[in-house]
């Protein structure tokens, strides 16, 4: 593998926070959903993935050597039911790095774990990601009202971002944007 620092762009120096934003910014450059029915969709995903395992190697280099392993400086050492918790957790008070560092550790990809994956990636607004993931969870247990909700939330139209049909400012946008050519065309 390629030196981490290298892959991201950044100093061996950088701080945890700008190690995280360098992998954000090429997360959302590189990300295989902007690359949907496009020539360059491989290179992108294959991109994609030495961003993520280049981030992965430096913060795990970081945890061995500093004791760091969570994005807030937080250890956790549940298991189980009780790491869904803290991963519910996270993300109800938006600390989407923590949370998704969390479910990469868990090794069993039960419905519990597609679920949160996939509100992990929807608040990354990664919406294909979250649509795939939801729809695993639900195929898994059919049963749970929750990710039924989920799955039909992101097949509805405008539902990807949850706005539970309130007017979002893109819509407002896109409206006015629409009023203004038709008011052109008069």
């Amino acid at each position: 593998m390629k030196d981490p620092y290298a892959v991201l762009g950044v100093p061996k120096t950088a701080s945890v926070d700008e190690v995280k934003k360098a992998y954000r910014d090429l997360a959302r450059k590189y990300h295989p959903d902007n690359y949907v029915n496009n020539p360059l969709a491989d290179l992108a995903e294959e991109k994609m993935k030495e961003i993520n395992e280049a981030y992965d190697a430096i913060i795990k280099s970081r945890a061995s050597s500093s004791g760091y392993t969570g994005s807030s400086n937080r250890a956790y050492s549940g298991s189980g039911k009780d790491c869904y918790a803290e991963i519910r957790r996270a993300i109800s008070a938006n600390d989407i790095a923590y949370a998704e560092e969390l479910l990469s550790q868990i090794s069993i990809r039960d419905a519990e774990w597609n679920f949160l994956m996939g509100s992990v990636m929807l608040r990354k607004g990664w919406y294909d990601s979250a649509r795939s993931y939801f729809q695993r969870a639900y195929s898994m247990d059919p049963t749970n009202p929750e990710y039924a909700e989920a799955l039909n939330r992101m097949s509805t139209p405008g539902g990807g971002g949850f706005s539970g049909g309130m007017i979002t400012p893109c819509d407002c946008c896109a409206g006015l944007m629409c009023a203004d050519c038709l008011c052109d065309c008069c």
